[in-house]
């Protein structure tokens, strides 16, 4: 069982502060982290965290972040095929109250073209719409192929188009749906237009509106973390993404509903965690989440 990620790699820094300081103030943060981030990338560790054979086509620089970045990935066994980059990108990211907050500093000017992998070896692709240029070259390849394409839909971007038709499942965001001026519903309705398969909106807290195999629309609701538990909501719907995609690779011909339950319990687990590393679920933790706050979830 093999998949491919495409996407940005980042080195998050994430603080827990109650303030942030301002012209020549000075703070000091109660708590820090630091890990690899990226919406496709921290989806691949979460993959790997669980089993599953990862390969990684992302962004890299030669210098000592990147370092660091290639020391993480063979931490959890990710095949890296590099993007060259100038800069290592950063993301400084603050959650507090069960957001975040989140500056970026992205070096997206690509040194050479990405690389074109034999599609053959992999069950699944994993997108996060960004490298353009390579997202909409796998997604063609894949769907040739009849193998699984899934869309991590953060935003709309230039090419999101003509991926949505070469995508299986597309999971986005509630900024998805504004950028298209629709509703959650509308926005179902316009993913299934395009062929997606499986369509879902995450509503944060208020957990998925999707649409299954057949058509049906139901809510999921997330599971319900007491709010005290809550450190840090950064990253929960990328190991989100990981976590259905490693469900589906051991049972393709399961339910997507069970796919989808398995990766809200890896959620639960990363919100109570600082970081994108501590906060990526073994089995055993998504079991203990599910748990402890399963039957808790009550559908709206």
């Amino acid at each position: 069982m093999t998949a491919l990620f495409v996407g940005h790699s980042y080195i998050d820094m994430t603080m827990i502060t109650d303030d942030m300081p301002t012209g020549d103030e000075k703070s000091v943060a109660t708590d820090y982290a630091v890990s690899f981030g990226g919406n496709a990338v921290t989806a691949a560790f979460a993959c790997a965290k669980l089993g599953i054979q990862t390969d990684l086509l992302t962004t890299m620089s030669d210098d000592w972040l990147g370092q660091m970045f290639w020391e993480m990935a063979h931490k959890y066994g990710v095949s890296i095929y590099p993007r060259k980059v100038e800069r290592s990108s950063l993301s400084f990211v603050l959650p507090k109250g069960g957001k975040r907050a989140i500056l970026r500093a992205r070096d997206n000017k690509y040194l050479r073209p990405f690389m074109k992998l034999d599609v053959s070896s992999y069950q699944a692709l994993h997108l996060d719409g960004h490298q353009a240029d390579a997202a909409l070259f796998y997604a063609k390849a894949f769907r040739q192929r009849g193998l699984l394409t899934s869309l991590d839909g953060g935003a709309v971007r230039s090419n999101t188009e003509e991926v949505l038709h070469n995508t299986d499942v597309a999971v986005v965001a509630e900024a998805f749906c504004e950028q298209l001026k629709l509703t959650a519903l509308d926005t179902l309705a316009y993913l299934a237009a395009r062929g997606v398969k499986i369509a879902a909106v995450t509503e944060g807290e208020h957990g998925l509106l999707w649409s299954d195999e057949n058509g049906l629309i139901s809510r999921m609701p997330a599971l319900p973390v007491p709010s005290e538990k809550v450190i840090d909501t950064s990253g929960a719907g990328d190991v989100f993404h990981g976590a259905y995609l490693a469900s589906y690779l051991r049972n393709r011909t399961g339910r997507w509903a069970d796919h989808f339950d398995f990766a809200r319990a890896a959620s639960a687990f990363k919100v109570q965690h600082l970081g994108n590393e501590a906060g990526l679920p073994a089995e055993s933790d998504i079991a203990e989440m599910q748990r402890l706050y399963g039957e808790s979830a009550v559908a709206i």
